[in-house]
């Protein structure tokens, strides 16, 4: 079973490693199992697609060609940025009052 991750979907943060280090971005989706998150407009790699049925595209559908996308980059590569002031914070994990789980930047004590 895979280790929860701390980042989620929509979340605000910043690439710690790698050939996109320092720059941010909004996590368009995760891999839990891989530990894998997809940022918007970072770690970009093209692919080669098959066009689908021609009628699919008249609708709007594929038409396939050479397609860039976000390629996945580890979740110990990236750091969730503190709402605050906008700088790379670890990440908590704590209960509210009611019980309830809350994630919490450590840096600042602001949860998300």
């Amino acid at each position: 079973m895979a280790k929860a991750m701390r980042i989620r979907k929509d979340d605000q943060v910043v690439v710690i490693g790698g050939k996109d280090a320092g720059k941010t971005g909004r996590v368009v989706r995760t891999d839990p199992k891989k530990q894998r998150v997809y940022v918007e407009h970072l770690n970009m790699i093209k692919r080669h697609e098959r066009p689908r049925s021609v009628q699919d595209a008249t609708r709007g559908g594929d038409i396939g060609g050479i397609v860039e996308k976000e390629g996945p980059i580890h979740v110990s590569n990236v750091m969730l940025l503190d709402p605050k002031d906008n700088k790379p914070t670890r990440v908590g994990v704590r209960r509210d009052k009611g019980g309830k789980r809350e994630r919490f930047a450590k840096r600042s004590g602001v949860s998300f």
